[in-house]
């Protein structure tokens, strides 16, 4: 895990200056909490919290989860910079499945300084409601470590699985002082090992393929309201350095407001919203029906009535109004329109219902169409039934549980997903747009049950997912029973196993293939070779725009690396846009991405470099032999409009109109004449379908708002994160794409 910030000491890439000899090095802490009570079996999740550096506050909600290490210890490591010796924290737990508040440690704040525990080493004690005492026994060790035994230590790690006595990369990136110096323009040094320039990435959900995609979907709304803690509220999102890492609950992306004078609030003269039954802050137009659509921060405010010959502008922009303005531009917000005055109100909720057998990849379909679907600014959710099933049922059901002809269990499995699809649709009648509903719905009799709860509320469209390639089913079993809480109280590989596979065969049994209703079927997709997608009863833009999507994924395993261009003179200026050339220090940089590049993507001649039409991505493309260059002019930096050219402090003088409405919302700000970050996803989208769809490498030389916008789908973050994501200039982000997800890695090489 890392704080993200561009400040970060990178000390295994200075490894000349002998900065360890001058303090023996670095200091390598390692925090392990022993459980004595097994009774919430995992429920309560050990935390980390403090003063600067260790996260940043005494925010409990920015607590550093630790890591299960065995069956009742708990672990969380990190490497100390130089100029941060105190560590002043405490533990707290967090519940795993609810917004339930923290229950913070008893005693005084843990006080470790240059390695050494002040006081004595007493036990983390927790009162829970009444006199309940959770107890856990407290182990710290710090050590001395140069870098490079962290690295070295680090690539043992990876090779062998796990973990290693010091892990190298440390699990939280503290942020230290910058340090003096910059390197010379020689690349010999990137004859070392690529791993010496490893650092750590920000803590993001681009990390979630080590984690059980279902784990990552929605929590029952019933589990959410309960909660016997008591103490610390944590809050619902967890965070570091300040950026939220969960999605809100609401964020409205994209809103058509249709005004109905006969909703008019009688005093304040709000309009209810026919989208969301909320009020929105338009001015009242006395019998007249209008269509409101905003073009953006900083835009004049459009309002058009039938019985008006002009359009009026209301310049008026008040950034707190409840309804969010639309963040859709283009195609999705004319479709938005056009749904919204068109169509039937179950046609404006959609819910994709995943059908299909175990070990098929629904899961990983869904998580990926549903962070695809954001991505664009559609309001998705993941509902797993899976999830619910263990939550509610407990996790050791065994495959007869399964077996279609045991009534009980169809009743229990039945009344879960009845559960879930309460929870979607209710999520939807709140705002939602799109819902993801993920289980096997291998029966007609259950897909009748969803539809039938369905009627009046959401559109369901089936999403059957066939696969006959025994080895990957073979691959997907394994991995399940690697993965899946269901077999996580399982010691025995072999056991499980055995045990999934009778469940498989249970499936088998009664298994009845979508042919009712609008159906998408992929039929062998997941290799990315051929394959059929058969569609039925498709229509609508966001259907059509799924399909779309579905056609050009897979799983072929395959590194994708985003890097902006080497440093051009106009960032030597402060100057935003432009098409200046590369510093002396961007030159050096592109001398050294190509060597990087010659040696990460050695065996991989198929490999491509794509670059923006701009002459800094392509001066620091030149370097590069041996791959085919592309330019995109879908991957020029965002168009900065009548401010190209200037400097920030420019812009503030002459324009602070703009300054300020950019400084409000930069993810809507749209420079006059020129772009907002929505507008740059809008036309990312192609570019994001194709490295989908490509199965070799990739190196994508681009800017900052652009790799932003590409960073954030392969990292699911949220759209308002956008503008604020760190991509530093001169470093390398490896994006992983493969069968158990997305996984990053960062290099540094100045």
């Amino acid at each position: 895990m890392g704080t993200g910030s561009s400040k970060n000491t990178d000390t295994s890439s200075h490894g000349s200056d002998d900065r360890e000899d001058q303090g023996g090095g670095q200091l390598y802490v390692s925090l392990k909490m022993e459980e004595n009570n097994y009774l919430l079996k995992g429920e309560l999740i050990p935390h980390v919290y403090g003063s600067v550096p260790l996260v940043g506050s005494w925010d409990p909600s920015k607590a550093l989860a630790m890591e299960r290490e065995s069956a009742s210890m708990w672990e969380l490591s990190f490497v100390v910079p130089p100029n941060h010796e105190t560590l002043d924290f405490k533990f707290l737990l967090k519940p795993k499945y609810s917004n339930s508040p923290c229950v913070v440690e008893e005693g005084t704040n843990r006080v470790l300084t240059g390695g050494t525990l002040q006081g004595d080493g007493r036990s983390a004690l927790f009162r829970l409601s009444g006199d309940e005492v959770f107890e856990y026994k407290v182990f710290i060790k710090a050590d001395r470590v140069s870098p490079f035994d962290l690295a070295a230590s680090w690539r043992a790690y990876q090779e062998n699985l796990q973990p290693s006595t010091v892990r190298g990369i440390p699990d939280i990136s503290i942020n230290s002082v910058a340090e003096s110096g910059t390197e010379n323009g020689s690349s010999a040094s990137l004859e070392l090992d690529l791993e010496h320039y490893v650092v750590p990435a920000p803590t993001t959900s681009a990390n979630s393929g080590l984690v059980y995609a279902a784990n990552m979907t929605e929590t029952p709304r019933s589990l959410n309201q309960a909660g016997v803690f008591s103490k610390v509220t944590c809050g619902a999102s967890h965070s570091v350095s300040g950026v939220p890492t969960d999605r809100p609950a609401t964020i409205k992306e994209m809103e058509v407001i249709v005004p109905d004078p006969t909703k008019v609030h009688p005093s304040s003269g709000m309009v209810e919203s026919k989208s969301v039954g909320t009020f929105s802050s338009l001015q009242k137009q006395d019998g007249q029906r209008g269509l409101f659509v905003d073009r953006g921060v900083g835009s004049p405010r459009l309002v058009k009535s039938p019985s008006a010959s002009t359009f009026t502008v209301d310049l008026k922009l008040d950034s707190e109004a409840k309804n969010p303005m639309p963040a859709a531009a283009g195609a999705v917000a004319a479709a938005a329109v056009a749904d919204q005055m068109l169509g039937p109100k179950e046609d404006r909720n959609l819910a994709i219902v995943l059908v299909g057998l175990p070990a098929r990849g629904k899961t990983f379909t869904a998580a990926k169409l549903t962070r695809y679907l954001r991505w664009l600014g559609h309001e998705t959710k993941h509902f797993n039934v899976g999830k619910y099933r263990r939550l509610k049922l407990g996790t050791n059901q065994s495959a007869d549980f399964f077996r279609g002809d045991n009534p009980e269990g169809i009743e229990a499995r039945n009344e879960v997903a009845a559960l879930a699809m309460e929870d979607m649709t209710a999520w939807m009648q709140e705002g939602g747009q799109v819902g993801i509903f993920d289980a096997t719905n291998s029966s007609r009799k259950r897909r009748n049950m969803l539809m039938k709860m369905a009627e009046g509320k959401c559109k369901i469209i089936f999403l059957e997912t066939l696969c006959n390639d025994r080895q990957i089913i073979e691959r997907n079993i394994r991995l399940k029973i690697q993965q899946s809480p269901d077999y996580a109280e399982e010691p025995d590989f072999e056991a499980g196993y055995r045990d999934f596979k009778n469940r498989l065969e249970n499936y088998e049994k009664v298994y009845e293939p979508v042919e009712e209703g609008s159906y998408i079927k992929m039929i062998d997709m997941v290799s990315g070779h051929g394959g059929q997608i058969q569609v039925n009863n498709i229509s609508g833009y966001l259907p059509g725009r799924i399909v779309f999507f579905l056609v050009n994924t897979h799983l072929t395993p395959r590194p994708i690396l985003l890097t902006r261009h080497g440093e051009s003179r106009d960032n030597v200026r402060g100057r935003i846009g432009g098409d200046s050339v590369l510093s002396d220090s961007g030159e050096i940089y592109a001398k050294k991405l190509a060597n990087f590049v010659e040696k990460r993507l050695k065996n991989e001649r198929a490999a491509s470099i794509w670059t923006s039409t701009l002459q800094r991505t392509i001066l620091t493309a030149n370097p590069i032999v041996g791959f085919p260059k592309i330019q995109w002019r879908a991957l020029d930096e965002i168009n900065a409009g009548v401010c190209d050219g200037m400097t920030y402090e420019e812009i503030k003088k002459n324009m602070p109109e703009e300054y300020e409405s950019r400084k409000k919302d930069k993810l809507r700000y749209r420079y006059p004449r020129g772009e907002s970050y929505l507008d740059v996803i809008q036309r990312l989208e192609p570019v994001i379908i194709e490295l989908e769809r490509q199965r070799a490498p990739v190196v994508v030389i681009s800017h900052q708002a652009v790799l932003r916008a590409l960073y954030s789908y392969f990292a699911d973050r949220p759209l308002k994160e956008i503008p604020h994501i760190e991509v530093p200039l001169h470093t390398i982000i490896e994006i992983q794409m493969g069968v158990t997800g997305v996984q990053e890695k960062r290099y540094k090489l100045m």
